[in-house]
Order: C-alpha cells, then sequence, then structure tokens
C-alpha cells in the first residue's frame, strides 16, 4: 500500500546546497513532436492520430534494415533519426585471409541515421570511428542512448565517443568527446534539448555529472557534479513550478531539481533507490518515478551492515583501515560490493562502507513527488509512495488519469491511481510472458507494450487490460517505440518497421 512516510538517511542529506533565482526559460516546444527518448517530455504519449490495432502484414507501412544498437527513433518534421553500430570488417578478413594484425586494427563505426518517416528511405547516413570500447552489461551496447532532435538537426550521444550534431543535411555541426565512463552497466542515459541547451546526465561509479551544451555551437553552458549519484541511466525531463522551469534528474537516492540557466541545484528529495534507471512522467507539478535496485531493497527484505568501525574491527584481518573482498563477510550484503568501491581497488575504504549501508537502507518504490520549493523537499514534497514490487528499467505511464507500471520479466502491469497510489489493477498481458525492457508508450486510446522477443502486445486503454491483440515480431527489442502523424514505429536489434493507424 502507498505511504506517506519516506525514509531519509543523514548520509545522504549532507551534500551542500546552493540556491540561485533565475526566471524562467524559454520553453522546449513539446508539440506532438517524438524528438527524444519517450516522445513529449519523456511522457511515452502523443495523441491527435488513429494508430494501428495491430503489428501485422495488414498495418505494415515500411520496414527497413538498421545496424545494431538499442536507442529509439525519435521524429521530427517527416524526418526519423537513430543510432548504431557498424561493425569493422577489415580487407584482410573480408578476403578470406584472416590476418591477426589487420583485424585488430579494424575499428568499428558509430553511425547516425536519418531516414524518411513516410517511406524509410536513407536521407544519410553519418559515422565516427569507435576509438574504444566502454565495458557493458549483455543487455547493453554502445548505440543504446536515445538521440534527441529539433527543427535544425540531431544530436547523438555513443558512450565510446561523446556528444556528435548534425544538420538537416547530416554536415557535422559540432562535437563534444566525452569519457571514458566507468558504469557497471555500462551508459544508458539520452541526451535531451530545449531551444537553446542540450543536455546529458553522466551518472557513474565516480565523478557522475550533468551537463548543459550551447545547442548550436556544442560549447559548455555549465556542469554539476554529482556526488551521490552511482550507476544508473535515469534520462531526465523538464517540470515547470510556479516560478520557474526545472530539469528534474533521478538518481541515486535522491531525485534532484537543477536551475536550467545556472545548473545550480534548487532542490531535492530523496527517498529514491540507489539505483535508478526509469524516465519520470509528470502530471502538472508533480512528477512520478520508481527506481529498483535489487531484492534486497524490498522492503521486508533488507538487512543491516554494521558501522565502519565494528566491520574493521571483525573483518579488517591485515589492520590497513580496509575491508578487501576477500575480508568482507560471505552474505547477502556484499552482493553489493562492486558496486559501491566506487575507485575499484578491491577494497572499501570509511566513505564506500558508508555507501553501502546507505544502499541497502534504500527502498525501491514507486514515488509521487510535488515540484517546487528550496533545499531538502522530502518531507513536504513527497504525495504519496508505493513500496510493492516496481519495474526496474520500464519507465512508467500516465495516460487518461492512469499510472502504469510494466514488470521487467513477468509481463505483469500495475495500475495505479496517480491521486493516491492505491492499487487499480494488478493483471498480466495477454500472452505476453516475456523480459521487457522497452518502456510503454500509448495514444488513441491505446497502450503499447514490446517485449525482449520480440511480442508486441496492444491493449485498450482503461481499468480492464483490454487485450486487442499480440503479435509477434521474431526479433529481439530493446528499443522503445516512437508515435509519429498515427504510425507507430518499432525497432529491433535487425529492423525498423513502421506500422500505420488509418
Amino acid at each position: 500500500m502507498p505511504t506517506r512516510n519516506v525514509p531519509s538517511c543523514a548520509f545522504l542529506l549532507g551534500a551542500a546546497l546552493t540556491i540561485f533565482a533565475a526566471p524562467p526559460a524559454r520553453g522546449q516546444d513539446v508539440r506532438d513532436h517524438w524528438d527524444r527518448f519517450r516522445g513529449p517530455n519523456g511522457s511515452g504519449v502523443v495523441e491527435g492520430h488513429a494508430l494501428p490495432k495491430a503489428c501485422d502484414a495488414t498495418t505494415l507501412v515500411f520496414e527497413v534494415e538498421v545496424p545494431l544498437g538499442h536507442s529509439s527513433p525519435v521524429v521530427r518534421d517527416g524526418r526519423l533519426y537513430l543510432t548504431g553500430i557498424e561493425a569493422a570488417v577489415s580487407k584482410a578478413a573480408a578476403a578470406g585471409e584472416g590476418a591477426e594484425g589487420s583485424k585488430a586494427t579494424a575499428r568499428d563505426a558509430l553511425t547516425t541515421l536519418c531516414l524518411d518517416a513516410k517511406t524509410g528511405k536513407t536521407l544519410w547516413q553519418r559515422s565516427v570511428p569507435r576509438e574504444r570500447r566502454e565495458a557493458y552489461d549483455e543487455r547493453n551496447n554502445a548505440a543504446a542512448p536515445t538521440p534527441c532532435c529539433d527543427e535544425n538537426g540531431v544530436v547523438a550521444f555513443f558512450p565510446d565517443f561523446g556528444l556528435i550534431a548534425y544538420d538537416l543535411e547530416g554536415r557535422e555541426a559540432w562535437r563534444r568527446e566525452l569519457g571514458p565512463f566507468r558504469n557497471v552497466y555500462g551508459m544508458g542515459a539520452s541526451p535531451i534539448l530545449d531551444a537553446t541547451t542540450v543536455y546529458l546526465v553522466c551518472d557513474q561509479q565516480q565523478d557522475s555529472f550533468v551537463l548543459a551544451l550551447d545547442r548550436k555551437s556544442g560549447k559548455e553552458r555549465w556542469r554539476r557534479a554529482r556526488p551521490l549519484a552511482l550507476s544508473g541511466h535515469c534520462t531526465p525531463i523538464f517540470v515547470a513550478d510556479a516560478e520557474h522551469r526545472r530539469l528534474i534528474v533521478p538518481g541515486s537516492f535522491l531525485l534532484d531539481a537543477y536551475d536550467i540557466a545556472s545548473g545550480e541545484r534548487a532542490w531535492f528529495v530523496s527517498g529514491l533507490a540507489c539505483e535508478m534507471k526509469s524516465t519520470p512522467v509528470v502530471s502538472g507539478t508533480t512528477i512520478f518515478i520508481n527506481g529498483y535496485a535489487s531484492p534486497l531493497n524490498q522492503p521486508g527484505n533488507q538487512v543491516e551492515v554494521p558501522s565502519f568501525e565494528v566491520a574493521l574491527e571483525d573483518f579488517d584481518k591485515d589492520k590497513d583501515g580496509h575491508i578487501s573482498k576477500q575480508e568482507a563477510p560471505k552474505n547477502r550484503a556484499m552482493s553489493y560490493f562492486d558496486f559501491v568501491d566506487r575507485d575499484g581497488k578491491g577494497a572499501l575504504d570509511a566513505d564506500e562502507w558508508e555507501l553501502l549501508r546507505a544502499a541497502l537502507a534504500s527502498q525501491n518504490g514507486m514515488l509521487a513527488i510535488r515540484a517546487g520549493g528550496s533545499g531538502d523537499r522530502s518531507k513536504e514534497n513527497v504525495v504519496w509512495a508505493y513500496r510493492r514490487q516496481v519495474p526496474q528499467l520500464p519507465s512508467p505511464l500516465l495516460y487518461q488519469g492512469l499510472l502504469y507500471m510494466l514488470g521487467d520479466q513477468s509481463g505483469l502491469v500495475t495500475i495505479l491511481d496517480p491521486q493516491d497510489g492505491n492499487v487499480v489493477l494488478r493483471g498480466r498481458l495477454r500472452d505476453g510472458q516475456d523480459n521487457y525492457y522497452a518502456s510503454p508508450v500509448a495514444g488513441d486510446g491505446k497502450v503499447y507494450f514490446v517485449g525482449e522477443s520480440g511480442l508486441v502486445s496492444i491493449v485498450r486503454a482503461g481499468k480492464e487490460l483490454e487485450s486487442l491483440g499480440v503479435f509477434d515480431l521474431g526479433e529481439r527489442c530493446y528499443a522503445t517505440p516512437a508515435i509519429d502523424e498515427g504510425r507507430l514505429f518499432v525497432r529491433s536489434t535487425k529492423r525498423l518497421r513502421c506500422y500505420g493507424g488509418a
């Protein structure tokens, strides 16, 4: 059941806070443009056109082969953009010579594509060499972040390279090399933009930050450290309260609201899980965000960790003032060892041990947070908290007065009343037993769910979870679909398919 008591930890609330008042920034044009991850302001919703009731041959407009990648399509003014990885094939390998030296020098290309959204025809394709290889979870890759676009072109983020911007004709406008990064899963947050600025959140094991660049030149406007943020990949949204427009960034333990002009943190709320991946949604000035770290963060299943002083007495055998992985007790809590070993040295110091305690004290859940105020707003701004099972990866969907959550591995959909967090329905998608990495999207009274194996479930919006059909694409899908002018764009690891509504 939802609760209004959200725990906080002194460890989390010790960060200094400086507040600067700034006038509201020029707004982002979000009229039906699916120009970023999950469309208008990350909502996952576009209305105004009939959308397909099926994803099969009867509604297929086109399908085209695309490079490997997990990024979602974005669409603006008839142009569709996505990113991918073009695998390098050396001349020697192509000739069957198998020369090891030639293979070693071959480099993958990190590719940005622009397609005609009506026909699927490639308008242009541009690439940069993959100079390095970050470490990625097997479910992630170097083309996972979704690009963002506007009337001037597209901005793409490749963790193995950085940010790169192209104009409408595919001419490079600027580039900003970033990294290397050290994220447990590999980087995954997507850039977003407004009329003047590109924003990118880079949460990792150490030195996490949020960055703002000038849209035209790529020059840095501001950068703010996020000292508590651990590996995650939440893409931010914008929220306007009574006086200001803020950049809302979920991360480990905290939801932060940044002034978009100066980058100063205006307010924050504690109570989030230690590991955050989903994108929030907003209704008016109320923000909804779910976070799931592990089973050990589920209320009723949590474990206590002794203080660092006690741990040194019990486990520090070599008396060096650290707890090494070999010295650490062999219990469930130590499953977090690598996650909190921020410097990667294989031993925890006092700060890392305290981080371990905070990580295990944090709780999974869905929170409703009211925007506004200054400083620590954990008590005042939390409207309700739902602490039962919530998704880890799929972002929530707020549609027609209902808040949808999609389970990662079960096809279990939980529908909440956004006013109070009470459960409206918990039910499974018909024939939808699958793993889910893509987030649900909606429009025209329909909600679309895409599973890893390629199952597309279409459900009538409402309290009954009424199935309109389940369609098997037969290919793995990790990308969240896009919606534009009555068409649904679904990307698999091999193809982009477009389905029409009328």
